[in-house]
């Protein structure tokens, strides 16, 4: 039996920015954009009608922004999940959102790698509720550590001495933003570190599985170590 599209309500307001939204969302398997709206007022009346599965939700809107529609959509108690795609960057914002139950924030602009984790990542949460019937310790624990940044974990993970947690977490979330593989040069002028100090990082996250060596030969001189994120 062939399993249904998880359905896809966008609300943005940019035409433009909506449209790439779109292509975006239906370029990862299993997604499919059922309606859209320019504002809050009409996104809530396409949830009420659509019902859809899942709410991708700007937040700078006109008549009602994101946040309202997001207290709203709560209110009327909708059976949807939603994930924010928006500007603002503020910690308060951000938190709020995060506390009304939204699944996953991205930050614009974004890359197509981005909007693909945090759709791969609802899929699996989703797959977890298609079965009627109970759900075991081990299942709860799944759908939550799902819902997690997958290398949240590396918190709990003894690293090398001389290695900081911080700039770990930075060069792996700049990794993440990446399409392609990046050199250790690269990585240092992204992350703000010397290179030998981005090297020693690259080289233990290569060790322990978190990333892959590619190495890529061009014309004359040494080959160039690139590296890129695994994907999960």
């Amino acid at each position: 039996m062939k399993r249904k599209k998880i359905s896809v309500v966008l609300i943005e307001d940019d035409p433009m920015v909506q449209e790439v939204n779109k292509a975006f969302i239906e370029k990862v398997s299993g997604f499919e954009v059922t309606g859209s709206a320019a504002n809050g007022v009409e996104g809530v009346k396409k949830i009420q009608e659509l019902q859809p599965d899942l709410v991708i939700l700007d937040i700078f809107m006109p008549k009602q922004d994101g946040l309202e529609t997001l207290y709203q959509i709560r209110k009327n108690k909708e059976k949807v999940d939603v994930i924010i795609i928006s500007a603002a960057k503020d910690r308060d914002t951000i938190q709020t959102l995060l506390q009304q139950g939204a699944m996953d924030y991205i930050i614009k602009p974004f890359k197509f790698d981005r909007i693909k984790q945090a759709l791969e990542r609802y899929k699996d949460y989703y797959t977890q509720f298609c079965s009627d019937g109970e759900m075991s310790q081990k299942e709860v624990d799944t759908v939550l550590s799902g819902i997690h940044n997958e290398h949240q974990n590396q918190e709990q993970k003894e690293i090398p001495k001389g290695l900081n947690q911080l700039t770990l977490k930075q060069i792996i979330t700049y990794l993440q933003e990446q399409s392609y593989g990046k050199s250790s040069e690269e990585v240092a002028e992204g992350v703000g570190i010397a290179r030998v100090t981005a090297r020693r990082y690259l080289e233990y996250l290569e060790k322990s599985g978190e990333i892959i060596l590619d190495m890529q030969y061009g014309g004359v001189g040494r080959p160039v170590n690139r590296y890129l994120m695994k994907k999960f």
